[in-house]
């Protein structure tokens, strides 16, 4: 494990000549500053909405890589003052999805620094998010001795046909996506890397319904008090070293957890759909949208009578979705 850590650092390394420094605003960074590290294409109408969301939780600065965008993100990201933004026109699938630059930027920049690795679409919440900023869960986590945070993903979609609402920029796209499966989750170890593996949800009800265990992965460790030995392997579903995928109690109690909330079923899915089928630059020939292009076209409505609408991160809790552990 420790070779195998070491070659993934090494293709991260490598992968830094694909970066080229847009704006470089890392000289902000505060010691006890919680950063987000991400990358984007063509995100444009989702980024004032994703940006104002994380600073209202206590985000202090966002590294964010841009894949060659051509829609404006480029532009808009490096207007503002607490992002530090990297361009390459690299293939995504290549630099294993992302993970090779933003391991490249985390072991540079986010060193002693906890760290919220996230897609655009992704929406975190933990106990207590409605009176609680993301620097008051880390430093519970710090007074605990816990150096990982795991969220399950929760993929959000509205009551009707995904086009019904246009979304507009700036807005919350959960005011769109309000509801959610509650159930229709599997989980299992990862007997190798030591990490939950879920599967659920509508994607796996809808568009892999006759073969689930394709069905993308909802387990996710985003939050993490990052050290330049550390790296992501596959996504932010697991790490290196193995210890940091342990985010679960093994012994009958509850590990405090978090959620993401994915906000992808809107009506922006169609047209990123149309380009990703084109591109085929994302995971397993891009055989997630191949699904979503099949089955839209015939029917772009997710909801079903066991769908829940979200309330709050205690509705989660009770579903057993999330826990706040022993955190009070």
């Amino acid at each position: 494990m420790r070779l195998r850590r070491k070659k993934v650092l090494f293709k991260a390394f490598r992968a830094r000549r694909e970066l080229t420094s847009v704006v470089n605003r890392t000289a902000q960074i505060q010691p006890d500053d919680t950063l987000v590290v991400m990358t984007i294409r063509n995100e444009y109408v989702r980024l004032p909405y994703f940006l104002q969301y994380y600073r209202d939780l206590g985000i202090s600065h966002f590294l964010i890589v841009d894949n060659d965008s051509d829609d404006g993100s480029r532009e808009y990201l490096a207007a503002q003052e607490d992002v530090s933004l990297w361009h390459t026109e690299a293939s995504y699938k290549h630099s294993d999805f992302g993970v090779r630059w933003m391991n490249w930027i985390s072991r540079t920049y986010c060193h002693g620094h906890w760290t919220l690795t996230v897609d655009v679409d992704e929406f975190f919440v933990y106990p207590f998010c409605d009176t609680r900023p993301i620097p008051a869960l880390t430093d519970w986590l710090d007074n605990s001795g816990l150096k990982s945070f795991s969220a399950m993903m929760i993929d959000m979609y509205p009551k009707g046909n995904i086009d019904a609402v246009p979304y507009q920029v700036g807005q919350n796209p959960l005011e769109i996506a309000e509801w959610f499966d509650s159930g229709n989750y599997m989980i299992s170890t990862n007997p190798e890397y030591y990490n939950l593996w879920i599967q659920g949800g509508p994607r796996a009800r809808r568009f892999f319904q006759d073969d689930p265990y394709n069905a993308p992965s909802m387990n996710k460790i985003p939050l993490v008090k990052w050290d330049k030995k550390y790296a992501y392997i596959q996504s932010t579903h697991m790490l290196l070293p193995r210890g940091l995928n342990l985010v679960y109690d093994t012994d009958g109690g509850e590990k405090a957890s978090g959620a993401l909330l994915h906000a992808k079923f809107i009506s922006t899915l169609r047209e990123k759909t149309e380009e990703e089928m084109q591109r085929q630059e994302h995971y397993a020939s891009s055989r997630e949208y191949e699904a979503y292009q099949r089955n839209l076209k015939e029917d772009p409505d997710l909801w079903c009578n066991w769908s829940e609408k979200y309330i709050n991160w205690r509705q989660l809790e009770i579903l057993g979705l999330m826990s706040k552990g022993n955190w009070a």
